[in-house]
């Protein structure tokens, strides 16, 4: 359990360990990482405006081909839990090492793909192989950066990854228009060997030392394979905290599935849109939102953490940095995707069509005034464990995003856009409200269950 009431005195062999990166080591990490978890956007959010094409040269069904998509999200949810376990084992860079195969190898055989079956397997493969950018990349962050600044590095690191999520579906469209969908998985097979080569020749083992499975073995043989849990990290979810920040960051982030999945279906209908690489150009505000506003969350949630310390004498409240959640959460997410379903619905022409990309540019803005102090909130208090807590929460996010994924053309056909968007907005609102009772309630609730937090004699 975190001590608030300690005063904060960090020992000075706990500083050095963030001292052992320089200044331009640390932003070359990052860079990395961010890389890395650019690939797992673009291997999911570039499939989607080909699969028409696919479909074609399969001989097969739109719908069953969109079985993929669901394939893919499964694929990326174990994915995320395995690298993540073993790098509590064996260390980041270890899995970033052995999770670029998978998806060279993983791509190359989509592309090459000639049946459903081989195309589904193949699609497994390369998704679970980069399903680790994400929690590794968190992770990696948590290791080189202090408590103070985690939360700037993590905002950089989501909205690179993040803008890769709005700027996919272009790329994909482009591909699907005027390449080749197979040379688009070809490419990022390459891109993947990109990775790995960069990885191996520049980036080191940022782990504690000493705090790695590996290295707590009284006697390892010279290759040393364990088996790890890859479930166990869901345990850590039995913690009301990290229970709480999950659910309300999987609430803010249906904003935006609501709002770009059916794109096609509701811009592309109401304004006349049928290319679809011009479709999936629409996506790009919202990756600007997210590349813009992603850092300067960060930042903020950094100053909120600073100065709430100061204000009580160097005592660590953690869930003091969600409160740089609230200007996200609620005024921006919940308007910009309110409006949207009402322009969409009432106003024509070109005037909607930009008050529509200024509603998506500001939900991707929104959507990281509340993700991202949330990524940092969960490094912080299971600091020891980061990666794992960050695939656990992210593994049941995705599941339950698959499912409301899945809702959402549906609920615009009986309902409307308008009204789908309000519903998705009340969603934010709430889980808006539960990081209010987080806040509120924090240190009870880690008193509860106690997942092995962090102190501030070890974060």
């Amino acid at each position: 359990m975190v001590a608030e009431e300690s005063p904060l005195l960090l020992s000075t062999a706990h500083e050095t360990i963030y001292d052992r990166f320089a200044p331009h080591q640390k932003r070359w990490i990052v860079f990395l990482v961010s890389f890395a978890g650019l690939l797992p956007m673009f291997v999911s959010a570039t499939f989607v405006p080909s699969i028409p094409q696919i479909a074609k040269d399969l001989n097969s069904t739109h719908a069953v081909v969109s079985l993929t998509v669901s394939l893919s999200i499964f694929a990326s949810a174990v994915g995320a839990l395995v690298w993540a376990a073993y790098s509590s084992f064996y260390g980041r860079r270890w899995m970033f090492l052995w999770g670029m195969p998978f998806l060279c190898v993983g791509s190359c055989g989509v592309a090459m793909s000639t049946s459903l079956k081989s195309l589904l397997f193949w699609r497994f493969v390369q998704t679970f192989g980069c399903s680790g950018g994400i929690p590794l990349g968190a992770g990696v962050i948590g290791d080189i950066y202090k408590l103070e600044e985690r939360g700037t590095a993590i905002g950089v690191f989501f909205g690179a990854t993040l803008f890769g999520f709005a700027v996919a579906p272009f790329l994909g469209g482009a591909a699907a228009q005027y390449w080749s969908w197979r040379n688009l998985h070809y490419s990022l097979s390459v891109w993947g060997l990109l990775e790995l080569l960069l990885i191996f020749l520049s980036f080191p083992e940022t782990s504690h030392p000493g705090t790695l499975g590996i290295e707590k073995l009284a006697r390892r043989r010279w290759i040393h394979i364990t088996w790890v849990n890859p479930l166990g990290s869901l345990w850590l979810l039995r913690s009301p905290n990290l229970c709480a920040v999950m659910l309300a960051s999987t609430l803010v982030l249906v904003t935006d599935y609501v709002l770009l999945v059916p794109l096609a279906y509701t811009i592309g209908v109401r304004y006349g849109i049928t290319n679809e690489a011009i479709i999936g150009a629409c996506f790009l505000p919202n990756g600007l939102g997210n590349f813009i506003g992603a850092p300067i969350a960060g930042r903020l949630s950094d100053i909120v953490v600073r100065r709430k310390r100061e204000k009580r004498k160097g005592v660590w409240f953690p869930e003091d940095r969600l409160r740089a959640t609230w200007i996200g959460g609620l005024i921006i997410v919940p308007l910009s995707i309110g409006a949207s379903g009402l322009i969409t619905t009432y106003v024509g022409g070109r005037i909607g069509l930009s008050l529509n990309l200024l509603c998506l540019y500001m939900n991707g803005m929104g959507v990281d005034f509340v993700f991202n102090p949330i990524g940092s909130y969960i490094v912080d208090v299971a600091h020891s464990r980061s990666a794992e807590a960050t695939a656990a929460s992210a593994a049941i996010r995705s599941l339950i995003l698959s499912a409301a994924t899945a809702l959402v053309i549906p609920s615009i056909e009986r309902v409307g856009v308008a009204w789908t968007d309000i519903i998705a907005a009340v969603l934010a609102l709430i889980g808006q409200g539960i990081i209010f009772v987080t806040i509120r309630y924090g240190d009870r609730m880690r008193a509860s269950v106690d997942v092995g937090f962090s102190t501030t004699e070890n974060n």
